[in-house]
Parts: structure tokens; sequence; C-alpha cells
């Protein structure tokens, strides 16, 4: 139950309006209790002795009675619906707020689809089962304590009766809620799958039709489907079970009940409006009894999505802040590699770098040029600390990454990358991101040094022109564009490109070209570039070959050793190079 109760304690800021709630839950369970109870005076006082006072009474007691009943109930869930509702908004922004914490290594262990579903389905599994719960919980209790109160005053001996099938009721419901609750955490993981698919299905639409794989898509998404309805019909057996099986056990006890009550009645022990105040009492827990079987249901269901919920959330990013990290506030000198080792931490026995010792010095253009998998990308994500060096340190003006806080780290650092990433907004917004705080002037100045204004005046509505999910309504020269854009209104002192014009034409690429050397102007840059001609101005050119450093010079210098880069160069090159397939080139 921790995870129920951890689930509980995001009530904390309501409780107010849950302790209202509760009340008024009490009131309306106490209202039960007073209707059982005006039976006995109705049948002996009005039926029996023909009482005409209590004839003009009791009609009014009961219009009083479900005029507080139904105030109490409005307020008692409106008040609950309330604090749920906002217990599940606080829950599923903690949740995207921890995503937003977590390294990449995190993200790379997890699909998207999955993620989604432990913010989408596995909080909506508990949306039910929060506070609402308590409240049906609280209510049913008070209602159950009221109507017994009514059965022990007009007859104990039979109240004891009713009580036989409590024990065996109460044994059937904790191993039918065990069962729910294994039912539901694979019903979750199952949805988790369902989203993965879905996400992969809609997000590769393109190449779903290239090959034709529609009816294969829909297979497969059916296949899901049907798992996860069999999971879901095995939870409906289960929970349907319950009520009738509990209700079969109570009518035992009412069958008893009517007989003994009914000689008891005849013998003259009980009166007519005792036994029938006590049935109505009896026949009217059912209802509570039903609903709290329910409540065990929805219990077990929320458990088994909490579990999902607090094993992400309960996660620690493996990048955070020391203790002690100062803040960076410029970059004055260089950055400088010392005897670094890396390996993922899914293959911590593979070496991605290797011994690598290295400074760049402040605004140097180093090149990282070599085949793929050589640690290019991995190299270069140790400056921004996207992952931790395995072995060795990194230092910036002497520092260890380390001990800088990652905030400030991240400030001074830019990256534009091959896969490039927008966001279905406007140009303008997009933009802005780089530096929110910015001005539209400054958005737009940037959107110049990047080469960009020209085609976003031509946009049917400019700056606030929606671009899609991902930028799909510009090319790819337009998209790297505004990424470049985003990332000059960023100002960063370093600047990190990843084969930033690698997956573009060549008109486009030399558009963006364009844009980048503005860009560069006055920076410290890592350049990771597969086509070497647009590296050979660089201060420094760094060859990498399976994780470690291979050669370094000036391209003139490298081309002189005769080495890796050297042969790569030729290759290029060479007379034959639109003869080669394209993985001889492509590192």
């Amino acid at each position: 139950m921790r995870y129920y109760l951890r689930i509980l304690s995001y009530a904390k800021p309501y409780w107010f309006r849950i302790s209202i709630a509760l009340i008024t839950a009490q009131v309306v369970a106490a209202t039960d209790g007073a209707l059982a109870w005006l039976v006995k005076p109705m049948m002996d006082r009005i039926f029996v002795e023909k009482n005409a006072a209590m004839l003009k009474f009791i009609p009014i007691a009961i219009i009083g009675l479900y005029t507080v009943r139904g105030i109490g109930r409005y307020l008692q869930n409106y008040l609950m619906r309330y604090a749920n509702l906002r217990m599940i908004m606080d829950l599923r922004t903690d949740i995207f707020r921890h995503f937003q914490r977590m390294s990449l290594a995190f993200y790379k262990d997890r699909s998207t689809g999955e993620l989604m579903s432990r913010i989408t389905s596995d909080v909506g599994a508990v949306r039910n089962a929060n506070v609402g719960l308590v409240k049906n919980l609280f209510r049913q209790i008070f209602t159950l304590l009221a109507l017994m109160v009514v059965l022990f005053r007009r007859d104990w001996q039979l109240a004891l009766m009713a009580c036989v099938t409590v024990p065996p009721s109460g044994i059937l419901i904790d191993r039918l809620g065990r069962k729910i609750k294994r039912l539901t955490k694979e019903s979750q993981e199952k949805q988790a799958d369902l989203s993965t698919l879905l996400v992969e299905s809609l997000s590769g639409a393109r190449i779903v039709k290239a090959f034709n794989m529609e009816k294969q898509e829909t297979k497969r998404y059916r296949r899901q489907l049907h798992k996860l309805y069999s999971l879901s019909m095995k939870k409906v057996k289960a929970s349907e079970l319950v009520s009738p099986l509990v209700e079969w056990l109570g009518s035992l006890g009412v069958a008893a009940i009517i007989y003994v009550g009914g000689t008891r009645v005849m013998s003259g022990v009980l009166t007519p409006g005792d036994f029938f105040s006590f049935m109505a009492a009896l026949m009217m827990m059912y209802s509570p009894i039903r609903k709290l079987t329910n409540v065990n249901s929805s219990i077990q269901s929320a458990t088994a999505a909490a579990e999902r919920i607090f094993e992400v959330l309960d996660l620690e990013p493996d990048i955070k802040d020391a203790p002690d990290a100062v803040e960076i506030k410029e970059f004055k000198d260089s950055i400088r590699f010392d005897q670094v080792w890396f390996a993922y931490p899914d293959d911590p026995e593979t070496w991605t770098l290797k011994d690598i010792t290295l400074e760049v010095r402040k605004g140097e253009l180093l090149a990282i040029v070599g085949e793929s998998g050589a640690g290019k990308s991995t190299l270069v994500d140790l400056v921004p600390r996207f992952y931790d060096a395995t072995k060795g340190a990194l230092y910036i003006d002497g520092t260890d990454v380390r001990k800088v806080t990652l905030n400030s780290l991240r400030s001074i650092t830019g990256v534009v990358t091959q896969e490039i990433i927008l966001f279905n907004d406007t140009i303008f917004n997009n933009i802005l991101y780089g530096r929110p705080g910015a001005t539209f002037d400054e958005v737009i100045e940037a959107a110049r040094v990047a080469h960009a204004h020209e085609f976003i005046e031509d946009l049917p509505h400019g700056y606030d022109t929606v671009i899609g999910e991902r930028g799909t309504r510009l090319s790819g020269g337009q998209k790297q564009r505004v990424a470049i854009a985003r990332a000059v209104l960023k100002n960063p002192p370093i600047l990190i490109l990843d084969e930033a014009t690698s997956a573009l034409d060549t008109q486009s690429e030399r558009m963006v070209q364009v844009a980048l050397d503005r860009l560069m102007e006055g920076r410290t840059v890592f350049v990771i570039a597969h086509r070497l001609s647009t590296v050979q101005n660089a201060s420094r050119i760094l060859v990498l070959d399976k994780g470690e450093i291979k050669e370094m010079g000036s391209h003139q210098e490298l081309l002189e050793q005769g080495g890796l880069y050297s042969r790569l160069h030729q290759l290029q090159f060479s007379q034959d190079y639109e003869d080669k397939p394209l993985s001889a080139v492509n590192f």
C-alpha cells in the first residue's frame, strides 16, 4: 500500500476541501441510518396505532433528510472532484518535470511510447482511485456504521447473525483483489507496448507507405490490441465476480434472518416495526458493501499503476549537479580532456572512447573526423555533460565539468545537429527557444545571420507560420537554418556542430554553410563532418578510429603524413568517387 499512500500524499495541498468533503460524507451516511430508523415509527405508530401526528411528521422528516442528503452529496462530489483533478495535474507535472531532469542515457534505454504510457495511461489508472476513492471509502464505512447501529438497537442477536458472512466475504475480496492487481500491472505494460507501436508507426508514416506496409502495420497493431483485450477481459471477470459472490453469501444470511426474525415477531418478542426497520437497514447495507468491494478492486488497479509511476519517479538522473557545484559565468581559456575513457551504461564492457587527452583553446575550430562508430558524437557529448566520462575528467578553464552546475555549463554551449528538432509552433517561437527573454528585433536579427529571414518572410504568415510537428512544413535546408538561428540567438561561446549539413542537398548545404560560417565567428567550435571539404580550414583536425586519437594536425599536415586522414581524403576526392557506394564514404 505504500505506493497508494504516496499517491494520496498529493492531496496535502487540498486537505481543507477534502476535510469538508469527508464531513459531508458522514452527514450523507447518517441520513441512510436515519431513513432506516424511521421505518419502525412509520410501521408501528402510523399503520398499527393510527397516530395522525406521526403521519404528518414522518413525510416532512423524509423530505428534510433527502434535502440534507442532496446538498451533502453535491458538496462532497464537487470538492473531491476538484481535489482529484488537481492531484492528477500535479502528478503529471511531477512526472514530466522528472523526465526533463533525466539524462540522455535514460531516454536511450526507453522508448517514447513507454514514457508516454507512464504519464497518460498509468496516471489515468490512478485518476479514479485517489481522494475520490477515499471519499467513497469513508462514506460507505460511515453508512455501514450508521446502519449497524440501527441493526443492534433493533435486535442484537439478529445483528450478530448478519455478521456471520463477513469473514468469508473478506477472504474472497482479498484474493480476487490480488488477482486484479496482477492483471492491471500486465495490462499497463501492454498499454506501454501499444503506445510504442503507435508512435513508431505514425512517426514512420513515410516509410510505411513507401514499402506498402499499411495492412501489416494494422495487423501488428491489432495483435497488440488483442493481447490488451485478453488481459482486460480477465480483469473484468475477476472484478465483476466479486459483487455477485458477496451478494450470494449475504443472501444466505438474509434468508436465515427472515426465518428467525419472522419467528420472533410471531412469538411477540419483536414488533413488526422493529423487524421491518431491521430488514430495511440490512437491505440498505448491501449497496455500501458492494461499493466497498469495488473500492478494493480500484485500489488494487491503482496500486499496480502507481508502482509503474514511482518506478520512474524514484530513478535518479545519472547526470546532476554536485552538492558543491559552482556556476561558470563565461568561457575564458580552454577545454581539456584528461585521459578520458567512456563506455555507455548499458554496455560497460565496450569502450567507445579510449584514453583521450586533448586541449582545445578558446577561439579554436577543431574538426573531428573518422569512420561511423569512431566515437565522434560521443566525444562532443561530454562537453555539455550529456554524459560523464567513465574514467578521466573533462575541464573547462581548469574546473572539472562535474563541479559546474548543469544550467551554467549548458548556457555557454550551443549545439546544432544533423537531426533537427523543431516544435509544432511558430517559427518565431522556435527561434526564441534559444533565449526566451529575447526581443522581437533580436529574433529577426538571428534569422538574418542564419540566412533564414528571406524564406521566412515569403511564408504565408511569416514568423507566425506554424511549422508542424518536427518542422514538417519546411524543407531540410529551411529547418536547419531555423535551428542555426536558434543557436545564434543563444549566442554561446562554445559551439558544437554535429554533421549539421550532411543530410542536405548541395544547394541547401551551401546556403547553410554560409549561415554556419557566420555562426562560428568568434567562437570555440567543435565540428563533426563526414565531408572533408567542409573542414579543410579548421585550426586542427582530429582523426578518431575506434575511440582513439589516431592523428591530429592541420589539413596539409595530415595529408603529408599519409595516414588515415590522407586515405579518407583520397577516397572522397578520387576520380571514381561518384561511382563508389555510399557506405564507403559516409563516415
